[in-house]
């Protein structure tokens, strides 16, 4: 099944179409929806669930990157998962996409894992257990994904797919010595200020077909600018709790990155699979690829994710054929 990127162009995740003619295409129904968080914060929602009759394989919460959003190349991959079968929930984080909030400012990671949790709720509700429901997180939300797990491993059990996790910054990808060394000093003492912490704009680093770059950069929602003070700190200081704690997750992982991703390391994810204390871990790290696997040319596009629709719809199988047997949760 061939992923809606194929249809994108460089000025719209729809081509020609209109978002309404897009969902019909791929018999696929969306919502959307807004909340306030505690600090006042209007967080952003939406799901996509297939249209018709046929009974769902499973649920699937997205967690989107930083700097992007649910709304744009993210929302194909939400279509895709939908288009076969599952249901699909997504939220921005503060400061992305629709929600409010200081632009690609996350100083603290925590506020934005509870208005995931919150976003999450409502849609698990919907579709609760048995169903089997999944985590789905690109880059910093590979992170969050895992820090969702972390908080709350009864509710995130069933599995989650890791693309191109933030679980360390490249090498690559950061800032000459002794840049690194001072930004705690400059998020101290200027935490909103745009600080050149890194080698280049993640686009740029992150889609290696040009027309997809384009695409990504067209978002009247996204920013190229570099990443904030504090927020860098913060991110940095997420790849080093992850690694403190790969060992606690603990639910099925699939873990996919580019060989050549030069933003997230890959050999970060490697060591995610190597201590992660699940009993059902798989890695995939194809050789060669950019850190946006969706970004990469069709033919990859298509190994990429058919590889991660075929271990959804199997780990979706497995937990719905228990749950029939009455081995499943309740």
């Amino acid at each position: 099944m061939a992923h809606p990127v194929a249809e994108a162009d460089e000025k719209s995740p729809f081509g020609r179409l209109t978002a309404e003619e897009f969902y019909a295409r791929h018999g696929v129904l969306h919502t959307s929806s807004t909340f306030v968080n505690p600090r006042g914060l209007r967080i952003f929602t939406q799901r996509w669930v297939p249209a018709g009759d046929a009974p769902l394989l499973g649920a699937i919460a997205v967690v989107h990157g930083f700097t992007g959003e649910s709304s744009w190349t993210v929302q194909l991959t939400a279509v895709h998962f939908a288009k076969a079968g599952f249901a699909v929930a997504a939220v921005d984080h503060q400061g992305h996409g629709f929600s409010e909030g200081l632009q690609g400012h996350i100083p603290d990671i925590v506020p934005v894992l509870e208005d995931c949790e919150a976003a999450f709720a409502p849609f698990r509700a919907e579709y609760p257990p048995p169903l089997p429901c999944f985590l789905y997180g690109e880059s910093l939300g590979g992170a969050i994904a895992l820090l969702l797990h972390l908080r709350d491993k009864e509710r995130w059990r069933d599995g989650a797919v890791l693309n191109g996790a933030m679980c360390g910054v490249s090498p690559r990808f950061m800032p000459p010595w002794p840049l690194e060394h001072l930004l705690w000093a400059a998020a101290a003492v200027a935490p909103t200020w745009r600080l050149a912490f890194t080698r280049g704009n993640i686009p740029d680093r992150s889609f290696k077909v040009p027309w997809k770059r384009a695409l990504a950069v067209a978002s009247p929602r996204r920013t190229t600018a570099p990443p904030r003070a504090a927020t860098a700190l913060e991110l940095l200081r997420v790849c080093r709790e992850l690694q403190s704690r790969f060992e606690e997750v603990e639910l099925p992982l699939l873990v996919v990155h580019g060989g050549d991703d030069t933003v997230c390391d890959p050999g970060c994810a490697e060591e995610l699979h190597r201590r992660a204390g699940s009993k059902d871990k798989t890695l995939r790290v194809y050789p060669g690829m950019w850190h946006q696997l969706v970004g990469e040319p069709e033919e990859n596009v298509e190994k990429v994710f058919g590889d991660v629709l075929d271990w959804l719809k199997s780990h979706a199988a497995a937990a719905n054929a228990a749950a029939a047997r009455g081995e499943g949760r309740q």
